[in-house]
């Protein structure tokens, strides 16, 4: 198992370290309950070190990320960030991912902690622009400060006005006496916040003084179990739950990620295009429990009658909501908001209904 440079932090702090995605991780500290409404209501800081950063770089650059990945590149300029998937040549995906626009010949790609290699290897593989790709996985640090007083928390620490840059945004700045930090206005949450990359050395200082600029406020350390609950909340999609090689963005609803311009001959986009326009057979849908249920992932979900139509691909009990709610691929005719479902739960059928995500409305 490998540990990110925070793991001493989160032993001391005594949290519940779990593998994942071949490292260790702390999946709770304080219990994810209290994690994840602090996150809502106030600050949270997550070490999300494991995940994948892979520079594409020199004049190939444009033209291999422009055919790996589902959204347009030409609309990505410098200090934006687009969220992306690169489909696959069957009809799925290989990975989601975020595309960072540093200039023309420049990208970094930052995907899934669990594909880190299976991405390099595809990139590797599909490379006929002869692009530089460095993969720089082991050398960065990410900690995500997600929450609404994310922006006042981390004001303290950087002269950049964290207030200006506007959603999926970054700039290049000094951060907590860090250097040459990116500092991304994104995260996986839906409470607001930055992402910050710095080189390994520099990620102990940077959190540190993230507490320490936090003292007596209620920012709290989060784990993997609430960044889930969080991310589940909005409805945003996991890799390996809720899309996979077998998943296309078109039944997955990322549609709005799969752009069909002129020029953008992404890997199998007639495939894609062609679902688009003549509909598909099954849709990733949200439904929230209308009686006490909690789904997980795998449960059959049924119709009013019994007759299995489909499968829970992510599924919890909301700290927000107190409910469970949860997501998975249904047949069309079945997904439409406000149908009637039926959740196998340990051999009971428990109701709910379709809702169109986000569960939680900010």
């Amino acid at each position: 198992m490998k540990r990110t440079v925070l793991y001493d932090r989160h032993v001391a702090l005594g949290a519940k370290m779990i593998g994942f995605a071949g490292f260790e991780m702390p999946v709770e500290y304080a219990g994810v309950r209290k994690e994840h409404n602090s996150v809502r209501d106030n600050a949270g800081v997550f070490d999300v070190s494991h995940m994948g950063e892979i520079w594409i770089k020199g004049p190939g650059a444009f033209n291999l990320v422009q055919r790996l990945t589902s959204n347009d590149i030409a609309r990505l300029e410098p200090g934006k960030i687009q969220y992306s998937c690169f489909p696959n040549e069957h009809g799925g995906i290989v990975d989601d991912l975020l595309v960072y626009g540093c200039r023309e010949e420049k990208y970094l790609l930052v995907v899934n902690a669990a594909n880190r290699e299976k991405d390099l290897n595809w990139i590797v593989s599909q490379n006929k622009e002869g692009a530089i790709i460095e993969d720089s996985s082991d050398k960065i640090s990410q900690l995500a400060v997600q929450g609404p007083q994310a922006v006042s928390l981390l004001q303290k620490l950087t002269t950049t006005d964290l207030s200006s840059i506007p959603y999926y945004n970054y700039v290049t700045g000094e951060i907590a006496g860090v250097k040459d930090a990116i500092i991304s206005h994104s995260g996986y949450t839906g409470a607001g916040g930055f992402e910050l990359y710095v080189y390994n050395e520099d990620a102990e200082r940077l959190w540190d003084r993230i507490f320490e600029a936090g003292k007596g406020s209620g920012v709290v350390p989060a784990g993997l179990a609430a960044r889930d609950t969080l991310r589940l909340e909005m409805g945003y999609c996991l890799y390996g739950n809720d899309i996979d090689e077998t998943t296309s963005p078109i039944e997955a609803g990322l549609g709005w990620i799969t752009k069909f311009s002129e020029g953008n001959d992404f890997i199998n986009r007639h495939f894609l295009q062609r679902q688009k326009e003549k509909g598909i057979s099954r849709k990733l849908t949200g439904f929230e429990m209308t009686e006490r249920g909690i789904p997980r992932q795998h449960y059959t979900i049924c119709d009013r009658e019994g007759t299995p139509v489909g499968e829970v691909t992510s599924g919890t009990m909301s700290p927000s909501l107190n409910k469970g709610i949860g997501m998975g691929y249904v047949d069309v005719k079945h997904a439409a908001p406000g149908s009637e479902l039926m959740i196998a739960i340990r051999n009971r059928l428990i109701p709910a209904r379709v809702v169109h995500p986000p569960f939680y409305k900010l």
